[in-house]
């Protein structure tokens, strides 16, 4: 499996010259570049990381697009429109924390308002869509990473081969999507009884309902930071489930593991993706929720094109993460003479070998 600056490189000269040039070039490469006396290792920063993510995507487009259209749109058309959800489970369910809001002592401002509704909706949403995303949007992530080692092994995506290495990992990689769910669950969790008890505390103590606010606001920051490096090592978790025979607890702690020191960049490609996807979902609220054009019929067009530039940012995101996942490996592995040949290479080769003519 190639580390990802020598791969960079590779996919900067394979951009150059045809596809033919490069393979017969390689040959002369390796003597020089893999003798153990040239071959460095060394991490990506955020930018380095999305030039990167960009090459793969330029370099194996075919694949990724196919990826996006068949297992990621369905999934964003369905969870953008909300199609699925009752909007009186999210009314009911809207006022019940509005009421816990007043009760621990929060002022009912338009901002506590708004943040109880979206909460709501966002809860009840990836509820309903729980199915879609522990098949389509996790076969999707399985696929991005296939691809993604597939371009660093410079091997040819194959669908038979990743049909068999589905049939393989797909337990471990559902075990882990299971724990990454509960540990959101879990930090969400936590952030509300934390943040309940603070704002009662508060209240108890007498304090300003402005001040009992910017308390909550505090508690919210705090929150944020700890929930993205959680989202970083469910996401990293999730990599290592599909390229290496570990999965759930043992996944987190190798995540967590493999990560140090990298986690400024995790974090920074977390905040960029957010923003993207915060962006486009806000638009999508926008233009097509509330707004249209006399009959509605900006929504023929704004929907869909919305759904699309969702979805392809979901698709980088799932990239980077992968390519995060590949830096943080070459910066922690020792060098070593050869190449090192694919988990999911092994993986076919051992289902291949069971087969009885």
């Amino acid at each position: 499996m190639e580390v990802s600056g020598v791969a960079s490189t590779r996919l900067d000269q394979l951009e150059e010259g045809s596809e033919g040039n490069y393979l017969r070039n390689f040959e002369l490469e390796s003597s020089n570049n893999y003798n153990g006396l040239n071959h460095q290792f060394h991490s990506m920063n955020a930018l380095e990381i999305l030039r990167e993510t960009i090459r793969i995507l330029r370099y194996n487009s075919t694949s990724f697009m196919m990826i996006a259209a068949l297992l990621v749109c369905p999934v964003t058309a369905i969870f953008l429109s909300n199609i699925l959800v009752d909007q009186n489970i999210v009314k009911r369910l809207t006022i019940k924390l509005m009421l816990v809001a007043k009760s621990s002592g929060l002022p009912l401002r338009s901002f506590i308002k708004q943040s109880c509704h979206r909460f709501s909706e966002t809860v009840i949403s990836s509820t309903v869509c729980f199915p879609l995303f522990i098949t389509l949007s996790l076969l999707s992530k399985a696929a991005v990473v296939y691809c993604v080692d597939c371009t660093y092994s410079r091997k040819s995506v194959d669908i038979s081969k990743f049909q068999v290495i589905m049939g393989k990992i797909w337990k471990r990689v559902a075990v882990t999507y299971a724990w990454a769910s509960m540990v959101i669950v879990g930090c969400i969790t936590l952030f509300c009884v934390l943040l309940f008890a603070v704002c009662s505390s508060f209240s108890v103590l007498g304090f300003w309902p402005d001040l009992n606010l910017y308390a909550a606001i505090l508690v919210g920051v705090v929150f944020s930071i700890v929930f993205a490096n959680a989202i970083i090592i469910c996401n990293v978790a999730t990599v290592i489930s599909v390229l290496e025979d570990v999965s759930g607890p043992q996944a987190f702690l190798q995540s967590s593991v493999l990560i140090r020191g990298q986690t400024q960049v995790g974090l920074l490609l977390y905040l960029g993706s957010t923003i993207g996807l915060a962006f486009v979902e806000g638009l999508f609220e926008h233009r097509v929720k509330t707004l249209s054009y006399g009959d509605g019929s900006s929504r023929i067009w704004e929907g869909p094109l919305l759904v699309i530039m969702y979805s392809f940012v979901v698709l980088i995101d799932l990239m980077m993460n992968a390519v995060f996942y590949f830096s943080c490996r070459s910066y922690r592995m020792e060098a070593a003479d050869g190449e090192c040949q694919s988990i999911l290479d092994t993986i076919v080769a051992s289902a291949e070998s069971v087969v009885v003519p």
